[in-house]
């Protein structure tokens, strides 16, 4: 090619084009995985919301039943203690747990809410002297403990 047969004018030059895929394949990638990245924190942001909403509604749930027993007499008191209890353990730890008796329940109760209370406390007339003769027991100190301990459930 001689440079007299070149073209000489601009207009005649042909414009510079990128490959048909060089820009918009790894673009799309890109774009792609930002947006299953975002997805995916939206689902974990999802679950751990409705995970603590459960949570709160047991423990928000418990807390009401255990207050709506207070006005009751002492007797009736206890057995509407225990009969939460059992709700409560069904709800967190199933029919099995919940339909233990004697030392068996006393031992759920204890590790379902990490303490001694239903085995070697006070706790024990819920769990064992309901329907036996004892002493009295102080109605107050049971409301106030399970309190406490609905407080801390965490399932």
């Amino acid at each position: 090619m001689n440079p007299s047969d070149s073209p000489t004018g601009l207009s005649q030059l042909r414009g510079l084009h990128l490959p048909a895929d060089a820009g918009s394949g790894a673009q799309g990638e890109v774009v792609m995985a930002i947006a299953l990245g975002f997805v995916a924190a939206l689902l974990v942001g999802l679950v751990r919301l409705m995970r603590a909403r459960a949570k709160a509604s047991v423990r928000a749930s418990a807390l009401r039943g255990l207050a709506e027993t207070r006005g009751l007499a002492p007797d009736k008191r206890l057995i509407a203690q225990a009969r939460l209890l059992r709700r409560l353990t069904r709800t967190l730890a199933g029919d099995d747990a919940a339909s233990t008796q004697g030392r068996d329940w006393a031992a759920i109760l204890d590790r379902l809410f990490v303490t001694v209370f239903f085995s070697k406390g006070a706790g024990a007339i819920v769990t064992e002297g309901l329907y036996r003769r004892s002493a009295p027991v102080d109605p107050e100190a049971i409301d106030s403990e399970l309190g406490r301990l609905f407080a801390r459930i965490r399932a």
